[in-house]
């Protein structure tokens, strides 16, 4: 089918955030007494909501969790944040690509509306998005349920047939599959491991790709309907 609607995940997709936000959430659990390394961060909670770390971490490690977990942890992600994030390199050549070929496209993220937005802002790419911008925080279940992904292809007007979601975590790329949308992996920020390829295809990406660069060809080949697709 024709693609009419592309949808970005923002963290490990647009903004290089991951390993910032799990290097933070590890500094914060070992502060409540859960001594923990980044990298485990990065291979539980990538993908997931703030609200959904704190469940699990409350439910599966028995932490205790204080009340102002989330608001806490948010804080210092958006100090960090403020200081470090960049834009994933090239994301703005696709996007110019997309614009080009006037091809919609949006956001759909597990972060609240106000981080999508400050990450967005300080990477200087919200203009590209005119204020489609989706959040877990406006449907019943975030990734890796389909709400999210069917929300932002219905106020977008778009079938979920005609859509492509890019995602960097099996979360992401499940919810977008059990939209009925095909996934494209990316495996290109600085969290992503020599493994991250294969997890995303085992989760239902239809191919991966290492640099934002690389997608608009992919695209053109995706309305080509090439094999490999």
């Amino acid at each position: 089918m024709n693609l009419q609607l592309v949808i970005f995940d923002c963290d490990g997709v647009l903004v290089d955030s991951e390993m910032i936000a799990s290097r933070e959430l590890a500094l914060y659990l070992s502060d409540l007494g859960h001594p923990t390394e980044a990298a485990e961060c990065r291979q539980l909670f990538t993908g997931m909501s703030i609200q959904s770390v704190a469940d699990k971490v409350g439910t599966e490690w028995g932490l205790s969790v204080p009340i102002d977990f989330i608001e806490h942890l948010r804080a210092r992600d958006r100090i960090a944040f403020e200081r470090e994030l960049k834009a994933v390199a090239h994301v703005e050549e696709a996007l110019e690509h997309l614009h080009q070929a006037n091809i919609p496209f949006c956001v759909a993220s597990s972060g609240t509306p106000e981080k999508i937005r400050h990450s967005l802002e300080l990477t200087e790419l919200l203009p590209w998005f005119d204020n489609h911008l989706f959040s877990a925080t406006q449907v019943a279940h975030g990734k890796p349920a389909p709400d999210l992904f069917t929300f932002a292809a219905k106020r977008m007007g778009v079938p979920a047939g005609h859509c492509l979601v890019i995602e960097d975590a099996t979360p992401g790329v499940q919810g977008g599959v059990a939209a009925g949308m095909d996934v494209f992996g990316f495996i290109g920020a600085s969290h992503c491991t020599p493994h991250s390829g294969e997890a995303l295809l085992a989760s239902g990406a239809k191919c991966i790709f290492e640099h934002m660069a690389d997608l608009p060809a992919l695209l053109d080949a995706r309305q080509s309907h090439c094999d490999f697709l």
